[in-house]
Parts: structure tokens; sequence; C-alpha cells
């Protein structure tokens, strides 16, 4: 097994132990590939993985990239803020209940200890430890224990870095990484479920859903059609969610926000989900998006990555784009947080504006087009096809700054077999790229050179818009995907 790049984020925090020619700093790794064999080994020891951070970013591309890299994105989401890792923490409180695992000496009320690669020092929590791992895959966590009537429970567990460990911790750490880099990644098992209710979950306040109500009334009469009943649910059904057998999520998704709870929540219970924790961490970022295109050679908008502490690349940018040029935050949705720059002055005031938030800005090649092409993706199989316009006199599908009766342009729904076979292979194909879920993609055509612009994670399906060509048939596909996924969850592949 190959040797793991050791990422940090200053040498001198390597200082301890020993150099190695796999050993990068954080920046390097963002500007650079570090090897042209793929897939590479990754451990991300960075000092903090605070979203949109460089910590958080050295994971997201290493994704991109097709590497192996822990901690995942997935888990730095998960262990950013308590709501995101309360389920898995109250597993383990029954476990360490269960078992009678107690710590500490004499009147202690509180206890920590350190998790390295899955091992601690603590021989008596070697278990709860290797547990711990599996469920929150990170180099090295601070477990926190309190006790609740006289029993020990977890309190809290949290990332840590290599900066702040002792001398005898950096020997433990040490030895954990050497017996860690030999060992083979594995995920955990799943389990099967055995009945069928789909929840959608909905929030009727949403400006700008992905499905209207009409839409939402067409997928329970679907569902109902061929034995799922259909409930639409809130953010407060949280607590009631593992009541279902799958979740169909049609709430605007984003990584800080109760859909992901939700999504985290149902897979973890191994209930189908779309779109699922995995899709919306990749489909939210289009710095990762972009890295992803990159690295499967499929057609995209000529693309550079803006560094918040490198200005040199705002004028790489400027030479190999040209003016205009499309800046673009990482997360924004519904062409938010997109802005055009028509000029170098322009363009440094906008990326410092945008650095505020996010040490990586992305900018594309402007490429104006009547219309953008939508393809549905579901379960790896085009679904529909639109034509989204753009807003009158603006360069956008969406023009926040009009009046609501003129923020968005027209559209045209086609059936598949009418769009360019061009632009449908190519939807598929990013979308492979994500997962097996429902997705819709972005393409923008100039002649015969298609160019994927995005790939979203929740898209739009409404009545009268992307049901114009298959109508009812269109939901009922959706609800038969879930049913097979549901039929595979009780009896398995056959």
């Amino acid at each position: 097994m190959s040797t793991p790049f050791i990422v940090v984020d200053r040498l001198e925090d390597w200082t301890p132990y020993y150099p190695g020619e796999n050993l990068i700093t954080a920046e390097e790794y963002l500007a650079t590939d570090p090897a042209p064999t793929r897939p590479l080994r990754v451990i991300n020891l960075c000092r903090d993985y605070k979203y949109l951070g460089k910590g958080y970013y050295c994971s997201l591309l290493a994704e991109a990239r097709g590497d192996r890299v822990i901690p995942s994105v997935r888990t730095i989401n998960d262990l950013s803020e308590p709501r995101m890792y309360t389920l898995g923490l109250s597993l383990l409180e029954k476990a360490v209940k269960s078992k009678k695992v107690h710590v500490g000496h004499g009147e202690l009320a509180a206890y920590e200890f350190r998790v390295y690669f899955g091992t601690t020092a603590t021989e008596e929590l070697q278990g709860l430890a290797r547990q711990l791992f599996e469920l929150f895959t990170c180099p090295i966590l601070n477990v926190a224990f309190k006790q609740v009537d006289k029993t020990w429970v977890i309190e809290s567990v949290k990332p840590l870095s290599i900066y702040q460990l002792s001398e005898a911790e950096q020997d433990e750490f040490a030895a954990a990484l050497d017996q860690y880099s030999r060992k083979v990644w594995r995920k955990p098992r799943r389990k099967k479920l055995f009945s069928y209710d789909l929840a959608v979950l909905t929030d009727p306040e949403e400006a700008l859903p992905p499905s209207n109500r009409k839409a939402l009334e067409n997928f329970v009469q679907a569902g109902r059609q061929i034995g799922i009943d259909v409930e639409l649910i809130g953010k407060e059904d949280y607590p009631r969610l593992t009541e279902y057998d799958a979740l169909f999520i049609r709430e605007t998704t984003s990584v800080d926000h109760h859909t992901y709870q939700f999504a985290q929540k149902a897979e973890f219970e191994h209930m189908p989900v779309i779109d699922d924790p995995n899709s919306i961490l990749k489909c939210a970022n289009k710095v990762y998006l972009a890295e992803l295109l990159r690295e499967n050679e499929l057609a995209r908008p000529r693309t550079e990555i803006l560094y918040r502490d490198q200005p040199a690349t705002l004028e790489r940018a400027a030479d190999l784009l040209g003016f205009p040029l499309v800046l673009k935050i990482p997360d924004g949705s519904f062409s938010r947080g997109v802005h055009k720059a028509a000029s170098m002055e322009e363009l440094k005031a906008r990326t410092k504006e945008l650095f505020q938030s996010s040490v990586l800005v992305l900018a594309q090649e402007f490429m104006y087009t009547d219309f953008d092409w939508r393809i549905g993706v579901l379960g790896g199989h085009a679904l529909f096809a639109c034509k989204y316009y753009m807003s009158a006199g603006h360069w956008q599908i969406y023009n926040h700054s009009a009046p609501s009766s003129s923020r968005t342009g027209g559209f045209e729904t086609l059936a598949v077999e009418q769009a360019p076979s061009a632009a449908i292979k190519l939807a598929v194909k990013a979308c492979g790229l994500i997962g097996n879920g429902l997705y819709g993609v972005d393409i923008k055509q100039k002649g015969n050179r298609f160019s994927v612009i995005e790939i979203n994670d929740n898209p739009n399906i409404d009545a009268g818009v992307e049901d114009t060509h298959l109508d009812r048939l269109l939901y009922l596909r959706v609800m038969e995907h879930f049913y097979n996924q549901m039929e595979h969850c009780r009896y398995g592949a056959r």
C-alpha cells in the first residue's frame, strides 16, 4: 500500500516527526496536484477544518480528485456543530452505559481522552475509540465525558490538531499513524429495512422551493398509485424520521442546514434518501465540482481558482480567461453569489468582498447564451430536458434585483430524445461522478460545444414546467425509483 500524503498548515507543525517526501503544505496541495497516479491516500492534518477554510478545501479537493482522504468533508461537517453528531453520540452513549464503562477516579465529574486513528492510550476505552473512529473518521479526536446519574456519558467529540499535542501524546500519535497507514480503509456494514412509507421534507414558507404545491400533490398521488404511502413533513418532524422507510428532500439543501441533518440521519438509519448527504456536500461547492470535472476531463468553461492569499492568481485568471469573466462563491444557489467582472479593477473589488467568506473563489470564462440546458438525471438515466431562458435584459436565468414578475426567463420542456444527444450523455456522465440520485445538470451550448456549468443535487420539479412533456409519468418514475430502492433494502440484490 502506498505511503499516504501528509497535509499540514505549516511544515513546523511536523517538526517532532520524521520528515518525508510525501509531506506537503495545505497551500501546496490546493494549488497543485501532488502526483500523477490515482488514487492517493491523503491524511489532512490542517490546524482546523472550519467551513471554506484551508483544511476544509484540502479534503474537498482530495475527494474531487478521487483521492482517499481523512477526514472526509462529510466527517468535517458532521463534527462542525453538535446537532450534526447528536444521533451518533446517542448510540455511543448507550454502548457506554450497556458495557458499564467507567473512567476517571474518585469524585471526578468530567473526563477527556484522545483518539488517534481509532486507538487510545486508555486501555479500557479501546473498543469505544474504534467505534468513534468508524463514526467520525478523523485523525485525532478529543472525547469529553460527563457524569449523569452516576454514569459516564459522552458529552462531545471534537477534532484536534497535531500542534496541540504534548510530547507524550506526540509519541502516541506517531505510533497510531504508523499502524494506521498499513491498514485497509473500509466502510461500515449496512442493515436492511422492511416497510414502505416515504417522507417528503418541505418548507411551505420557502420563497423558491424545488417543487411547487401542485408538484408535491402529484408526488403523493404517484407514490400511492404504486403502494408507497407518501407524507409531507417539516423540519419539526426530525424526531419522527425513523418512522419512515425513505426520505425525499423537496426543500433547498445546504450543508449548514437542517436538510443536511435530515439526510445524514436518514442515511445513518440506512433509509433510501434523495438528496443523500454526499450529494449535498459535493454539489453544494462549485470549487469541488470544478476540480471534479477537470480531473475526469469533462467539458466545462475554462476555469481558474483564485486564492485569497495569492494575489497573483487574479492576474493569471485575467490573462487566461480575459474579460468579462464570471466569479462564483463556492456555495451559492439560484444565481446568488455569481458576479460578472468586466475589468481588473472590478475583479479586485469583487474578490475582496467574496474572500471575506471563503479562502477560494471560482473564476470562469464568460459564456453568454440565450438559454441553459437543464437535464434532469435520476438513477443514472435522463429524466427530463428543459431550456431555461435568461431573464429579460440580463445574463443569468435569475435576476434577483428585478421585479418579482420578471426575475426569471421563460422555459421550454422537451422529450429527452429531442435534446442534443451530446448534452444528455455529458449530463449523465457528470452525475455518475456524484451518485445515483436525482440531479439537474446545467449545460451551456455554443455551436457544437457543450459545457457543464453546474450539477444541482436538488433540481426543480415544478408542475407546469419540468413535467410539461411527461406529465404524471415524471412523478411516477421518481416514485418507482424510491420503490426499487426500498425493495433493494428489503430483499437485497436478486
